[in-house]
């Protein structure tokens, strides 16, 4: 395989951001979880289609790439939704204007976080349909690759709404850190008010995390807007014209690609699996995730000495692994 770091940098980036979920899980940081949740999807489509279109440009599994193309389109709208929706709740308990003060707030702000991370980026691989010229493409070693044709339409549908949350998040970040130096002395006990668990090295680490992804991503956002409007847009004429011959999938050899053409696919391919290494970072090497590796690992030792403790006369053959099982799960909480 050509491009075979790619692939195993996209498994083992798919594996990493997971990591951190549990402890998030139990929290119900919904921007978090949802942001490593496209992340992860979109390694795995990454590892698949390098996997499967390896040296090819056959046209082997069309459902797949009509599935794939629209969750990559909505993934640029998901991650600057995610890192806004983070921002947004971190700049709202920095200058004291949470709303975590019951729990029905609580529902309701978890509520408008599921719409901003999930619900946006639906509408948006909805509205790619009115500027989605034909199914999709397949580039040869990189697979199915999302269509857009380049117009004004484009640019308002696809380019800006990213860039645009993107900024948004920014300016919130800033506020944020504007305000965490503000209350440095004091921002433990300004934290205690809104969140037990939520310390100031964690929400520096939220923060750190939030700017490093989005400046990342927003950089790649604006280029890829500069570079399409360089290349020129097409004039959007009528619904008929811009999606004639929709069915087809377009097919590209690499030996009739650029070099500079090749480097810009290779850079957007390492967005998704740098930002998973970059979360990883930040929440699966904190403090509270070596706490939880050291759970694990207590956790399974513990249950490795037991079995090794239990006389083999004692054990039924035929349900020594239901036993096994349930030796483990009877003492997960200790």
């Amino acid at each position: 395989m050509k491009y075979a770091v790619l692939t195993v940098l996209s498994l083992f980036a798919a594996i990493l951001v997971i990591i951190p979920i549990p402890w998030h899980w139990r929290a119900r940081n919904i921007p978090t979880l949802a942001l490593m949740g496209w992340l992860f999807s979109v390694n795995v489509i990454y590892a698949v289609n390098t996997i499967v279109w390896n040296g090819t440009v056959e046209n082997k599994i069309p459902v797949w790439c009509d599935i794939t193309s629209k969750i990559r389109i909505g993934s640029q709208y998901a991650i600057a939704a995610c890192i806004l929706c983070l921002c947004r709740s971190l700049e709202f308990i920095a200058a004291n204007r949470a709303v975590f003060v019951d729990r029905k707030s609580r529902f309701r702000w978890m509520i408008f976080d599921c719409c901003v991370c999930f619900l946006i980026p639906c509408i948006g691989m909805a509205l790619h349909f009115i500027v989605q010229g034909h199914r999709f493409d397949i580039l040869e070693d990189f697979g199915c690759q999302p269509t857009i044709y380049n117009s004004i339409p484009a640019i308002f549908i696809i380019f800006l709404p990213p860039l645009i949350m993107a900024f948004v998040a920014m300016g919130l970040a800033g506020s944020a850190f504007y305000h965490f130096f503000k209350l440095r002395l004091a921002f433990n006990e300004h934290l205690a008010k809104y969140s037990s668990a939520l310390t100031a090295g964690r929400y520096i680490r939220l923060m750190g995390m939030s700017v490093v992804v989005i400046l990342w991503n927003t950089a790649l956002y604006l280029y890829n807007l500069i570079l399409n409007v360089k290349l020129g847009l097409r004039p959007w004429t009528n619904w008929a014209d811009v999606h004639s011959n929709w069915n087809r999938a377009d097919q590209y050899p690499l030996a009739y690609a650029t070099d500079a053409y090749i480097q810009n696919v290779v850079v957007y391919f390492c967005a998704v699996p740098v930002s998973s290494l970059v979360v990883f970072f930040f929440f699966g090497m904190g403090e509270e995730a070596l706490k939880e590796y050291a759970r694990l690992w207590k956790w399974i030792r513990r249950g490795i000495f037991r079995r090794r403790d239990v006389p083999s006369s004692s054990i039924k053959p035929s349900l020594s692994c239901y036993t096994y099982v349930s030796s483990f799960s009877s003492n997960s909480d200790d």
